[in-house]
């Protein structure tokens, strides 16, 4: 199937991606858009996987205060260059890792910061309430790790949906940041983030 000029810039349109990258994605694809779209998004994770690595001493600090003026939230998000640091998308970004972050209240940016002690804590808490329904031993150990596992997403900023789902087709924090280092060719990071509520 042949690619035209116009095929291309659509795709370019609705990905970010590169005109060489996007008529590769529909050669390969055979003209099939969604296809393409899916190409792209797995050769931009990727790239952006091999930037991870590289220094980010640029960036912006967002912030988002609520309606009420009683909860909000500031967030620092890094990048490679002052030149994507001013680009409206990753201001955008950035801003709304804030008013998620002012909407949820995580506790830490990334699983991986969970401290071992506060694993074991919650680990123990759901084993006893596995056996407390009176779960057979063999399937305890089964619950608790998924529980483990559920819980940990849902205090860490970046496995988190974000709150508008219908804005964001129900991404991740963690798949908007890929897809966004992606578009921009940088290693970018959430590197941390402050909750404010009134009285707390």
């Amino acid at each position: 199937m042949s690619v035209t000029a116009a095929d291309v810039k659509a795709l370019r349109d609705r990905t970010g991606a590169a005109m060489m990258d996007a008529k590769s994605a529909l050669v390969e694809a055979d003209g099939d858009v969604e296809r393409a779209v899916e190409l792209l998004r797995v050769k931009g994770q990727a790239s952006a996987a091999k930037r991870e690595g590289r220094g980010t001493n640029e960036g912006v600090v967002a912030s988002y205060i609520h309606a009420n003026d009683k909860v909000g939230a500031m967030v620092e998000v890094q990048c490679e260059t002052d030149f994507v640091a001013r680009n409206e998308e990753f201001r955008v970004f950035a801003y709304q890792v804030a008013l998620h972050a002012a909407a949820t209240a995580p506790q830490y940016v990334s699983t991986s910061e969970i401290a071992e002690s506060e694993r074991e804590a919650e680990r123990k808490v759901f084993e006893e309430k596995a056996r407390e329904e009176g779960k057979p031993d063999n399937v305890v150990e089964k619950i608790v790790e998924g529980q483990l596992g559920k819980w940990a997403s849902e205090v860490a900023l970046l496995d988190q949906t974000h709150v508008n789902a219908e804005k964001h087709e129900g991404k991740t924090i963690e798949e908007l940041r890929q897809e966004l280092a992606a578009k921009t060719g940088e290693n970018i990071q959430i590197s941390r983030f402050s909750y404010f509520r009134v009285g707390e």
